[in-house]
């Protein structure tokens, strides 16, 4: 999905603006449009996009999305802040104080805690901050601008680290998003950003568009931010559109029916026990000191069978009833294992929200571990069956509900940290090739 951040200088209540910005957003194939300062007067009836719903907001903050797409939840818990709910992805839109610096620093830190209350959701933050992140971002003329403080950049730094969220527009040649000319000199600042999550970084592409500023075809005084997120929308309601943007694009950025996902349909019927529950007993639990396993998503339970003939107090778990696996009433496992759970997981959330569920059963000081198949070879399993890319990943049965996702090491370690698991310092590395693994550790409290 293909969103656009920008600040529109409430222009588009003008016929020739609304125009230039309609052909752009067909040109690029946006399907939601994030827009600070849209229109005056602020509580004007919204001006219609061809191709687009309004999905909510005022002449402070707005968005649209294509009408091939079901409306996203829209809410507005400042005047300054509007929060989306995109499938799996919480963006919260802002405009910050355009004047004062104390106020955008006192803005920052009720956003840092806004983003700690999504308890760890995939978010976006994207909007016009009105302050340049490091002091190369604002230049007046060719000095560096005092606009911003060192108070807004500290709460900024702190917003960033606390969420786990990546500037992810910053460059050493800055490109500058706003410019304009002040007593004889120009102001330029990157003060339209896009913050996102760290663990979507190397599947999301963010570039500023700096075309709709300049020329005949300009529609405001900002660049655009273009975001590509591994988001698939739900199909709109057919009465809910007039003529949907596909027909003036070609293309459809829906998904083609909404599915129930079954990712328990993926579950192996093994006779024996896995690859990966071998190397765990012959490689990790002695040099550990485990004594005790959970088995998290066992599925059939063979490999919780292979624990205890090997001596280890073992149990299982799996949240599909019919496999026989009850959630467990005791908690504290020296060892809980996750074996192919995460990839059949559609989207970042689900995948974060089992790993939270993970570690709730390990002890202090415990480990989990987390196997999952590779994205190697899911690119070549989806290249040989022919699988529909959905989010991040792809259907591999869009009939049965099942979906599938390469993991590497790098990604299970972000997602697990955004679960209260840090990787396990000299844990030994599994002889597993083909598949990917991270050894995780739960802090002592």
């Amino acid at each position: 999905m293909l969103l656009a951040s920008i600040n529109l200088n409430k222009r588009i209540g003008a016929a020739g603006a609304r125009s230039n910005l309609a052909a752009w957003l067909r040109e690029h194939g946006v399907t939601a449009v994030f827009a600070q300062e849209p229109f005056k007067p602020a509580d004007r009836t919204p001006p219609a996009l061809g191709g687009f719903t309004f999905a909510g907001g005022d002449g402070h903050l707005a968005a649209w999305i294509s009408e091939d797409l079901a409306p996203p939840a829209v809410s507005s818990p400042r005047t300054w802040v509007q929060r989306i709910e995109l499938e799996w992805l919480v963006v919260l839109q802002v405009h910050l104080d355009a004047h004062a610096g104390v106020s955008r620093a006192a803005q920052l830190a009720e956003l840092a805690a806004m983003a700690v209350a999504e308890d760890g959701r995939p978010l976006l933050v994207c909007g016009d901050f009105n302050l340049a992140p490091h002091p190369e971002d604002g230049l007046f003329g060719e000095e560096i601008s005092t606009f911003t403080t060192d108070a807004e950049r500290q709460t900024l730094r702190q917003l960033l680290q606390g969420a786990g969220l990546v500037d992810t527009t910053a460059e050493t040649t800055p490109a500058f998003t706003f410019e304009r000319v002040r007593s004889g000199k120009p102001s330029r600042f990157r003060c339209d950003l896009a913050l996102l999550s760290d663990h979507l970084t190397t599947t999301a592409t963010v570039t500023p568009d700096a075309t709709v500023r300049s020329g005949a075809k300009a529609f405001t005084d900002h660049s655009a931010l273009l975001i590509d997120l591994p988001v698939t929308g739900r199909a709109g309601e057919p009465d809910d559109a007039l003529f949907a943007l596909s027909e003036l694009t070609g293309q459809s950025s829906a998904a083609p029916a909404q599915r129930e996902y079954q990712p328990h349909k993926t579950a192996m019927s093994r006779q024996a026990p896995s690859p990966a529950s071998r190397a765990v007993t012959e490689y990790l639990t002695g040099p550990l000191g485990v004594r005790s396993v959970l088995d998290h998503g066992c599925g059939r339970g063979a490999d919780v069978t292979h624990y205890r003939s090997a001596g280890l107090d073992a149990e299982g778990f799996d949240p599909h009833d019919d496999f026989g696996w009850p959630r467990p009433e005791r908690t504290g496992f020296d060892l809980v294992t996750s074996m192919f759970v995460l990839n059949v997981l559609p989207d970042p959330w689900q995948r974060i929200q089992a790993l939270k569920d993970v570690a709730s059963f390990a002890r202090p000081g415990g480990h989990v571990v987390v196997v999952t198949r590779s994205p190697e070879e899911i690119a070549k399993a989806a290249t040989d069956g022919g699988w529909t890319a959905h989010h991040d990943g792809f259907w591999s049965s869009q009939s049965k509900g099942t979906f599938q996702r390469g993991i590497d090491p790098g990604e299970i370690t972000a997602l697990a940290r955004r679960a209260g698991l840090s990787p396990a310092a000299g844990a030994p590395v599994l002889p597993l090739p083909g598949v990917c693994h991270a050894v995780l550790t739960k802090p002592r409290a």
